[in-house]
């Protein structure tokens, strides 16, 4: 049997020792390196046992170690901060920005209702068409008549009809709007007919104009047609009254393949958890707290990497006999230290989020309000 490399007693570390090098040219990682790799031997036994692993294992163990928190730390950023992040720029490192809450995602959302309402925002572009209507005619199709903008066009949505009764201060002079005033007529009863020249004014309270514009749209809507459309399949249009003249109808709409596209334009933006720009953390930014969850993390993954080798080798001759090494206790042991690490790190971050900030200020507002109404008031004797 070959004979199995052990730790020799010291470390020196030198940046390339590690996989990938993420921190290698950090001058505090390089300085705790060889601490962490003596610290891991040591808790493993080391000197009274020897050790199967080499300086570049327990460098790797202690660079993953640096990786699984900034992964665990960075990961629960994302899912606190992903409703705010949503669509915004991917060119920025937020390693170490303060993400602060804002109504960009929900304004988002309530620009879909907005879509739909008359004179809201929307998230997509309302266009512009017409039609030429012709006298006596009531019905048209949006989609085939010549004279429609719409004339070929794919599938719409019609969002707005231009197609009113005309406007009631138009015909304010009208002697035959039927409210049964006339200027000319009421001057007359004042005695000042017959005064030139032959175009008169009266000075009216503003009153009066509004009493007589509402008087003309209620006798327009008894005496006579409303204005009025209907619209079919948001193309088969049928207007009212009849047209009695020839005139341009003016009509707003939306593509179906526009207003139904559930992709946005998201160039640049961010899509989902995979391109929220974080990195790997600065390993001298992180404080003590944090550095000895990595040192403890560091060590499992030194005892899974040595109970690995130590199963492969499963058992070592010594002098007179063979003696069983033992792997499978090292790596149950390492397993579970893994997960209980990681389920920590995980409860101290719930610690952390928005909501759980809030309780707690909740909390602490109530219970000095209550410490407040037990401090008793002076009494000022005069």
């Amino acid at each position: 049997m070959a004979n199995i490399p052990i730790w020799p007693g010291s470390s020196s570390f030198f940046p390339g020792d590690t996989p990938f090098g993420f921190y290698d040219t950090d001058s505090e990682f390089q300085t705790d390196a060889d601490k962490v790799a003596d610290w891991c031997v040591r808790r493993l036994g080391y000197p009274l046992v020897d050790i199967e692993l080499q300086s570049v294992n327990l460098f790797t163990c202690f660079e993953e170690a640096i990786n699984e928190y900034g992964s665990q730390l960075y990961h629960f950023q994302i899912v606190n901060s992903f409703h705010t992040l949503e669509g915004t720029s991917t060119g920025s490192n937020l390693n170490n920005s303060i993400i602060a809450p804002n109504l960009g995602n929900t304004i988002n959302v309530a620009e879909q209702y907005g879509s739909e309402t008359d004179g809201a925002s929307g998230n997509y572009k309302i266009e512009s068409g017409s039609i030429t209507i012709k006298s006596g005619q009531q019905k048209y199709d949006l989609m085939s008549d010549v004279s429609s903008s719409l004339s070929g066009s794919e599938a719409v949505y019609i969002k707005k009809v231009y197609h009113y009764a005309p406007a009631a201060i138009s015909r304010y002079f009208d002697p035959y709007a039927g409210t049964g005033t006339g200027i000319q007529s009421l001057m007359q009863s004042f005695g000042f007919g017959n005064y030139s020249p032959g175009v008169n004014f009266m000075l009216m309270p503003t009153y009066f104009d509004v009493l007589k514009i509402q008087a003309i749209e209620l006798n327009d809507s008894i005496r006579k047609s409303a204005y009025h459309f209907d619209i079919e399949d948001n193309r088969y249009l049928k207007i009212f009254p009849i047209p009695t003249n020839d005139y341009t109808l003016h009509y707003e709409y939306v593509l179906k393949s526009v207003a139904n596209n559930p992709v946005k334009d998201t160039t640049g933006g961010i899509t989902n958890m995979s391109n929220v720009p974080y990195t790997n953390p600065t390993y001298k930014l992180i404080n003590e707290p944090g550095r000895q969850w990595i040192r403890r993390y560091a060590l499992a993954l030194a005892k899974e990497m040595l109970g690995s080798v130590r199963g492969k080798y499963q058992s070592v001759p010594i002098p007179g006999a063979d003696t069983t090494l033992d792997f499978s206790r090292l790596l149950s042991e390492a397993s579970a230290e893994k997960i209980a690490l990681i389920e920590e790190l995980k409860t101290f971050l719930e610690e952390t989020t928005r909501v759980k900030q809030l309780e707690r200020q909740n909390q602490e507002a109530q219970l000095t309000q209550e410490t407040f109404y037990k401090v008793p008031y002076q009494i000022y004797v005069g």
